[in-house]
């Protein structure tokens, strides 16, 4: 029965027999044929066929909603036998936007390795819309990304940490001396930042211009496409940045860089951890997700994690 069930989603969702043969790699009278006793079994049609291939009928909408409930539910009864098999090692499909997979993660995933060996972590870094696709797809459970957050009513969107951008410049700068800034002064120097349209200059510029400051009136004197980038520009003395503090601890606490808080709009952005809404995907969390997912709501444990070297986290309790 789920080999009907997975060919009738397969097909569901290509809408074309002919394409739904070569992902299987069955043939279309198999597939029609499977198609057909399924129709035969519960009494109704579940797809309009024309010349241009096959659309789902109200009762096919119905029938595809359980038959996805279903087999996700034996997808998680299989997962959860192979790690039982496999000495009762669990395995967490995990996926993070790149500051948080470059900056937090690694804590994280340090901290629970040092208390609880037996958990597997399979992590996927990417984009705030690939990442979201994917616990939509139920390809990752869950989900770890900074600044907005795509509305899905499928999605269950929780808050688990408030990240504050600073401004960040070199030990040797004459404001290094100083432990905050104000907005009129950040025009007076040059500025690199993220490429235009990343994630964080799209919440930094719109924080900005939220309190007065026109992105237009910043000395942007450079661009990069990526964090690193422009921390080791900014080492240089090639100019200041407005960037996350948990991506420059290590930096300020070496004496490299220091930051300095915007003292009359200080910029703050969410980092949320993002679940399939779905009644039986949130069911189907195992015991190694949920304890991932309390440790990011236990916001004293979480910030003893992360203002950790990799070497200081066996002293955590």
């Amino acid at each position: 029965m789920e080999q009907h069930f997975l060919v009738f989603k397969e097909v569901a969702e290509t809408k074309n027999i002919t394409l739904s043969a070569k992902k299987l790699h069955m043939s279309q009278s198999s597939i029609s044929l499977q198609i057909q006793n399924l129709e035969n079994q519960y009494g109704a049609r579940f797809f309009d066929r024309t010349n241009k291939g096959v659309t789902l009928t109200k009762e096919g909408e119905i029938f595809y909603t359980h038959v996805r409930s279903v087999l996700d539910i034996l997808m998680n009864a299989k997962e959860q036998i192979s790690a039982l098999s496999k000495g009762r090692r669990g395995l967490i499909y995990l996926g993070a936007t790149l500051t948080i997979g470059e900056y937090i993660l690694p804590n994280i995933l340090a901290y629970l390795y040092r208390n609880h060996p037996d958990v597997d972590f399979k992590v996927k870094i990417a984009n705030t819309d690939s990442i979201s696709q994917d616990v939509l797809e139920k390809k990752i459970h869950i989900g770890l990304i900074e600044g907005p957050v795509p509305r899905h009513k499928d999605l269950n969107v929780e808050k688990f940490w408030e990240d504050e951008l600073v401004v960040v410049l070199p030990y040797f700068h004459p404001w290094a001396s100083r432990e905050s800034i104000t907005l009129a002064e950040l025009p007076h120097e040059r500025l690199v930042t993220r490429e235009d349209g990343s994630g964080t200059r799209k919440v930094m510029e719109m924080a900005l211009k939220e309190r007065g400051l026109e992105p237009e009136q910043l000395n942007i004197s450079m661009e990069l496409g990526s964090t690193q980038a422009i921390k080791e520009v900014v080492a240089a003395g090639l100019g200041i940045t407005i960037i996350s503090s948990l991506t420059v601890r290590r930096e300020c606490d070496q004496k490299i860089f220091k930051s300095l808080k915007i003292q009359d709009a200080p910029v703050y952005r969410p980092l949320s951890i993002l679940t399939n809404a779905q009644p039986n995907a949130q069911s189907a969390q195992s015991k190694d997700e949920r304890l991932l997912i309390d440790l990011l709501h236990d916001h004293r444990l979480l910030s003893n994690i992360l203002s950790k070297d990799y070497n200081e986290l066996d002293s955590i309790e």
